[in-house]
């Protein structure tokens, strides 16, 4: 499935603004991310296997916060970084 990355992200992968990935939950997504752009998946998630909080990940423009949210391969899905400041 396509994947859009955010530009802070993007030093993992070689500047691409989009990807290719695969799985079955957004877990999955991550962990293929992870073999493809090694240290990715630690600026997405904490400690805690969950989604940092300045991070929002969207599928379909549905936003994502579990892990175990199932995707499918035609699947668009979007990593962004929020913005945050005053």
């Amino acid at each position: 499935m396509k994947v859009w990355i955010a530009q802070p992200l993007r030093s993992y992968t070689q500047q691409k603004s989009h990807v290719e990935a695969a799985g079955a939950t957004l877990r999955e997504l991550l962990a293929d991310l992870e073999r493809q752009f090694p240290g990715i998946r630690f600026r997405m998630i904490d400690e805690q296997d969950r989604v940092r909080r300045h991070m929002r990940v969207f599928a379909n423009g549905a936003p994502v916060e579990d892990l175990a949210t199932p995707l499918a391969p035609g699947d668009e899905v979007h990593i962004l970084q929020a913005l945050t400041g005053g």
